[in-house]
């Protein structure tokens, strides 16, 4: 007989050995507590529901984006509460997390992200592309020598990579406005806008900050100066190749099958997410999602090189990310997405909205979270606190553990019924 939910997280908590998603309960009792939010009594369930060391996520997974939380996350949710072609969302996509991990699982997709960029790092990687035909795709690619990109690139490219990313540039926008672009090009855009900066020897640029945030100009030749460096020759062809081959280096044939199958359905918007009319009504089972937080993370500053190389506008795009600097002003445009969702989740549907504590602990976004969600229509089922050490991903933000970033994973799960 099936358990409710709260049964499951009461008791649900892993030990190191027990495979992580187990199709029972098992392992030691889960912390829970109870708060009382707007006059609501809401369950609190505190546990190390998901570690990198439970479950080792599928490489595919590996495309670096600001603010992104881990693979694990999402996974736990849809085992929990999806089956099989049920339609797993999320709005404020990113790089693809949600959506990917729920197309390795073999549910049906829609993803959603105001910010181009995001269609870009996720559709490719539902495709799979032959490691042969990219060899002969990148073998073909021809590179004007001395071409110059159109703004100063020389802080962070030798001449010759600089050379060869322009012309990959050019290439792919005339593929694109030919309409001749086709899934191998899409991949090869996506794996090099994911390799133009970095701080390893796998990455186009010299040394720099980690791939999820490009600094300025002005700040690359600080570090260039302070490190004594100058850019190197990087092989942007090999470099596509070698990503290409990490990424795909633990996917089962099921998990490519499976990938292709939704990927041919899967549907990728690029709108507010409190007006997705693209979306029918009811048609949602589970949205696992994490919006931006206030003004904690700027996108624009972040993406500006990836953006110039896919011929976007940054500023346009930074005009239409939500950037609110209070509370108030966020919670009001999250009461409209809630909204949306309760529009276009089916009945007995979920959400699961990852938020997380915010300047010193001072702003908690959970107990803000619950009583925007209920004003919408759903039942709170309570706020899953996934308690755990910091990980790399969250560093990379620049923040520290219990300072102005997240500390742990908090979730808050509603149902409409």
């Amino acid at each position: 007989m099936a358990i409710s939910i709260s049964e499951y997280l009461k008791t649900y908590s892993l030990d190191n050995n027990l495979e992580l998603f187990p199709k029972s309960p098992g392992g030691s009792a889960t912390e829970v507590d109870t708060i009382t939010i707007d006059g609501q009594k809401v369950a609190r369930y505190i546990s190390e529901f998901w570690t990198s060391k439970q479950r080792q996520a599928s490489s595919i997974q590996e495309v670096s984006y600001r603010a992104c939380f881990k693979p694990q996350l999402p996974h736990f949710f849809i085992e929990l509460l999806t089956k099989e072609d049920d339609v797993v969302y999320d709005p404020f996509s990113g790089r693809g997390t949600t959506v990917i991990e729920a197309g390795l699982m073999g549910r049906n997709v829609i993803a959603n992200d105001i910010n181009p960029l995001s269609q870009i790092l996720t559709e490719p990687r539902f495709f799979v592309p032959d490691i042969a035909d990219l060899k002969n795709r990148l073998r073909d690619l021809r590179t004007r020598k001395n071409a110059k990109a159109d703004i100063d690139l020389s802080m962070f490219y030798h001449p010759e990579t600089e050379a060869e990313i322009v012309s990959l540039k050019k290439y792919l926008q005339k593929r694109k406005d030919s309409g001749e672009e086709d899934a191998l090009d899409k991949w090869i855009r996506m794996v090099a806008t994911n390799r133009l900066t970095g701080h390893s020897k796998g990455f186009f640029s010299v040394y720099t900050l980690p791939p999820n945030q490009a600094v300025s100009q002005e700040s690359q030749r600080e570090i260039n100066k302070k490190l004594k460096q100058k850019p190197d020759y990087r092989d942007t062809r090999k470099l596509i190749l070698q990503k290409t081959k990490d990424l795909l280096r633990n996917l089962t044939e099921k998990q490519i099958g499976n990938l292709e199958r939704i990927g041919r359905k899967a549907k990728f918007l690029s709108c507010d997410a409190r007006k997705t009319k693209d979306i029918r009504a009811k048609s949602i089972h589970l949205t696992v999602t994490s919006p931006p937080f206030l003004d904690i993370v700027d996108y624009h500053q972040d993406n500006w090189l990836r953006c110039w190389f896919n011929s976007i506008d940054d500023q346009e795009v930074a005009k239409k990310i939500t950037m609110s600097k209070t509370l108030e002003d966020w919670s009001a445009v999250m009461l409209d997405v809630f909204r949306e969702f309760h529009r276009i989740t089916k009945e007995g549907g979920w959400v699961a909205f990852e938020v997380g504590e915010l300047r010193n602990g001072k702003i908690k976004l959970d107990e803000n979270v619950v009583p925007l969600g209920v004003h919408a229509g759903f039942r709170c089922e309570g706020i899953v606190i996934n308690s755990q050490q910091f990980t790399k991903t969250s560093n990379i933000w620049g923040i520290k553990n219990n300072q102005r970033g997240t500390n742990t994973n908090r979730i808050v799960l509603f149902n409409k019924g």
